[in-house]
């Protein structure tokens, strides 16, 4: 296909290192556009599920990730064009409403920091080099005067491919103190695009594995939104923001598409998949179910918590990550549901919190029983990219397949694996594949292995 140029406003949110308020700041700025009457398209970059969920919340378009590992890097900019383009009429029911006028990606932990294994590989910087787009750097001031404009030098230094077009100062003590941080980076020539006070400072709520996902507290998470984005308006010189943003250069690049990923429908039957979601299952990326559209499937949603049954016609049902853990009782009490998703004899993805789903019990608490396994919480954070080879054959791809995901999670199965494995990694057996179902703690984005919605699509018709 040949490649067009695509004019699209964009910027990336960085920090100098976690916990400096990259999230607090990009969900703000994003509000705030939002509230200007501009059409946003909210990014993440890496595996993150919780923060898109907050993007979405401010502006009313699916938050989407960025993520070299699992996508690869010439998806990258291509999937960032998808999800600030026009959507068809189908897709707009997920939320998307015509094209962006403006892109804002948030990265993830520091500006330079991505695997362990390839230095700088999934980082912000990495990102951002990709999409060719400027970076703000929101910079935490506590304790900090003039060293603040040796941070930003020496972040504008060590790459030189990166444009550090601007920074936002936060948690800023008094007038004052940001008289001295504005004084001491106009001597390196970095503009400030403003200044967020320390009493603007708001806090979502938050557990073992990060914030609390927006669907499980959506009243106290669009206050937070309200609240961040009336700071940022305060504080943040939006129409600056909006100049940097629109010196991004035009992408000579075609926007990802799902039907041409997929190779188009698979059946003309529209067999329909039903998709866990609710406050239990919270995690999956927005483009898995546009690739299983595209294949052919009619994708329906349910709520494990409150579903009495599957949705009707079922034929095929994937089960992503989320937080069972905090709601295994009402869970367990939806025994209806249960004893459907024990006897359903048809293709079943489970990952993560589905794996623990569709196990005997977790903590103590019966769950669907369709696989002989007892999970539990433990101390433990399991936390990584992984590089996979499929072991079996299943609904999801052939074996010997290597596909790339992420682990995330502070819970452990008794067993591990089954006596036919999911999944290969580091030495190991992972996860189980079992009468049409694939269930392991591997996170995947199916817009790195298309082919996966095909296979599904196919053993579902």
């Amino acid at each position: 296909m040949v490649a067009t140029s695509v004019d699209l406003p964009r910027l990336v949110i960085a920090a100098p290192a976690s916990g400096t308020g990259k999230t607090t700041v990009a969900t703000g700025l994003i509000a705030a556009l939002h509230r200007r009457g501009l059409a946003v398209s909210p990014h993440k970059v890496g595996p993150d599920y919780i923060d898109p969920g907050y993007h979405a919340l401010a502006c009313g378009r699916p938050g989407r990730n960025l993520d070299p590992w699992l996508v690869g890097s010439s998806r990258v900019a291509p999937l960032l064009l998808h999800g600030a383009g026009d959507r068809t009429a189908g897709d707009r029911a997920a939320g998307d409403r015509g094209p962006a006028d403006i892109a804002v990606i948030e990265g993830v932990m520091g500006l330079y920091d991505g695997m362990a294994s390839r230095p700088g590989y999934a980082s912000t910087a990495h990102v951002a080099r990709l999409v060719d787009a400027p970076v703000v750097v929101v910079l935490d001031t506590r304790s900090m005067a003039r060293t603040a404009a040796a941070v930003v030098l020496g972040l504008r230094a060590f790459d030189e491919r990166i444009h550090l077009g601007g920074v936002i100062l936060n948690r800023v003590g008094s007038p004052s103190h940001e008289r001295m941080l504005r004084s001491a980076l106009a001597e390196i020539g970095v503009e400030v695009l403003g200044a967020i006070a320390r009493a603007d400072e708001f806090v979502s709520p938050s557990r073992h594995l990060g914030l609390v996902p927006v669907a499980e507290h959506a009243a106290g998470a669009l206050a937070v939104v309200d609240a961040l984005a009336d700071a940022v308006e305060r504080s943040v010189d939006l129409d600056a923001v909006l100049a940097l943003a629109r010196r991004a250069a035009p992408l000579d690049v075609r926007a990802w598409d799902p039907g041409t990923e997929v190779g188009g429908a698979v059946t003309s039957t529209e067999p329909v998949v039903a998709v866990a979601s609710g406050p239990a299952f919270t995690f999956g990326y927005a483009e898995i179910p546009e690739l299983l559209v595209a294949a052919g499937a009619r994708v329906v949603g349910f709520d494990p918590l409150r579903a009495a049954a599957l949705p009707p016609g079922t034929r095929g049902v994937v089960i992503g990550g989320g937080f069972p853990e905090v709601y295994a009782e009402a869970l367990s009490s939806n025994r209806a549901l249960r004893a459907e998703l024990a006897a359903f004899d048809g293709p079943v993805l489970a990952e993560c919190a589905g794996l623990l789903y569709l196990g005997e019990s977790l903590d103590g608490a019966p769950m669907v029983g369709r696989l002989p396994v007892r999970s539990r919480m433990t101390s433990r954070l399991t936390l990584g990219y992984r590089e996979a080879v499929s072991v079996s054959p299943s609904c999801v791809g052939d074996a010997g397949e290597t596909v790339r995901g992420h682990e995330f999670h502070k819970t452990a199965t008794d067993p591990g694996h089954g006596t036919t494995p999911a999944w290969g990694w580091n030495g190991a057996w992972h996860g189980f594949v079992d009468r049409g179902l694939h269930a392991s703690y591997l996170h995947t984005h199916w817009a790195g292995h298309p082919s996966a919605a095909r296979r599904f699509v196919e053993a579902a018709a």
